[in-house]
């Protein structure tokens, strides 16, 4: 702003020829443009300094600070404000990322599967119970069409209420939440899958213990005197020698007899419906093994040795499901569809994903009526009470596991799998 001024003063003192003014005209703009240049600087700094700070916040570094900030002063104040919305902006930051890893932290502890899929049907997230349930893994999986991974039942429409993973009785039923939300401007779907197959068998047992609990007593009351009469009678006919009574005796027998099965079906049902809490303790996976094995006197039964490995359970308890679960496959292997084939039992654990797999296998006829497997007092042996696979499935359910049964592939069989957590 100086400088036309100090021009035309040179210009007027040079026509004038007074040398000794313009010397002091030249020191004179000389020290104006050093003062010019001072105050530009203090005017520029401060403000790239701040230019510096937003850019930092742009790009999510809310360390910087603006020096030297006053109040009373323009650019101080600018200074003052811009460094508290650093600050106020770091704390949200802070928050938004303990938040964060709060909801992940708090992901990978559910059992229940949560997956996130953005808009073209692509994984976005999942959680540890999503990848032990599917078979995936994060760094696989995240990225990938869930069509591409199998996951296309969670993406139908939302009158798809539930889906069952695995076949229609081994497998679990879940029943799918799906919502949407936001990340980043972008809509995404969020589902959440609820394993109901266990309440609806506990929905199922409790129908049992009150349709028995109700019938129970009436059935006993009259069990009890026809068995009674029924021996009564046929051991004093046996005492008679007229061959005539033979056809009599002979239906008294099939009378105290179906009674007899007829109490043996209740005191079953009573075992089932009675299953009392576990009480748990530390079990060598291997011993548990060994002495269920030597329990089965049908036949040898083999052991696969696995590794050394310890499970947190009611050893009573488990010991009878594997024990129900050899009976089976004994039973399978040595039954009359066999023909010229060797029989062979096979027991033996692995460790998979936090989980201890017992499993039993056998290579008799393979699995001829799937749906029935869990139903109780269903069996197709004529000795049979039906309790085995669902006492079986209970005592799993209340140590937070499961049993599955499926035809081999490779060869002629089935294969059980007790599945707990590790401890």
């Amino acid at each position: 702003m100086g400088v036309p001024a100090f021009l035309l003063c040179f210009f007027f003192l040079r026509s004038e020829g007074i040398a000794a003014l313009l010397a002091v005209l030249a020191t004179v703009a000389l020290g104006w443009a050093l003062v010019v240049s001072l105050v530009m600087e203090s005017i520029s700094r401060p403000l790239q300094t701040l230019a510096n700070v937003i850019a930092a916040l742009r790009e999510d570094d809310f360390s910087f600070r603006a020096r030297g900030g006053r109040r009373n002063d323009a650019i101080g104040d600018l200074a003052i404000e811009v460094n508290a919305l650093a600050s106020m902006l770091q704390a949200q930051r802070g928050s938004a990322l303990d938040a964060v890893a709060l909801a992940e932290r708090v992901m990978s502890a559910m059992q229940t599967p949560v997956l996130a899929f953005d808009g073209n049907g692509r994984v976005q997230m999942l959680n540890n119970a999503a990848e032990r349930v599917f078979g995936l893994r994060m760094g696989e999986a995240v990225g990938r069409r869930g069509v591409d991974l199998g996951l296309d039942s969670l993406l139908l429409p939302a009158e798809e209420e539930s889906i069952t993973l695995g076949s229609s009785t081994t497998g679990a039923r879940w029943v799918v939440n799906r919502t949407s939300f936001r990340m980043r401007g972008i809509p995404h779907i969020l589902v959440v899958l609820s394993e109901v197959s266990s309440a609806l068998r506990e929905e199922e047992r409790n129908a049992w213990r009150r349709l028995v609990r109700v019938m129970g007593h009436e059935i006993n009351n009259s069990l009890t005197p026809i068995k009674s009469i029924a021996g009564s009678l046929r051991a004093r006919l046996a005492k008679s020698s007229d061959p005539g009574l033979e056809d009599l005796e002979r239906g008294l027998g099939v009378i105290e007899n179906r009674a007899e099965s007829l109490n043996r079906f209740l005191q079953a049902y009573r075992q089932l419906s009675g299953l009392p809490k576990p009480r748990l303790k530390r079990i060598s996976v291997a011993l548990l093994v060994e002495r269920v094995a030597h329990l089965e006197h049908g036949m040898k039964v083999q052991i696969d040795p696995g590794p050394e490995v310890f499970l947190f359970i009611d050893e009573d308890q488990v010991q009878q499901a594997l024990i129900n679960l050899v009976k089976n496959a004994v039973e399978a292997s040595i039954g009359p569809d066999m023909g010229a084939r060797k029989p062979i039992v096979c027991v033996g654990w692995q460790v998979e994903r936090g989980a201890v797999s017992i499993y039993v296998v056998d290579n008799g006829p393979g699995i001829t009526n799937p749906d029935n497997l869990f139903v109780p007092f269903y069996t197709t042996k004529p000795e049979g009470t039906g309790i085995g696979l669902a006492l079986a499935l209970q005592i799993a359910e209340g140590h937070q596991g499961t049993v599955r049964l499926s035809n081999r592939e490779d060869e002629p069989g089935c294969r059980a799998e007790l599945r707990l957590p590790a401890a």
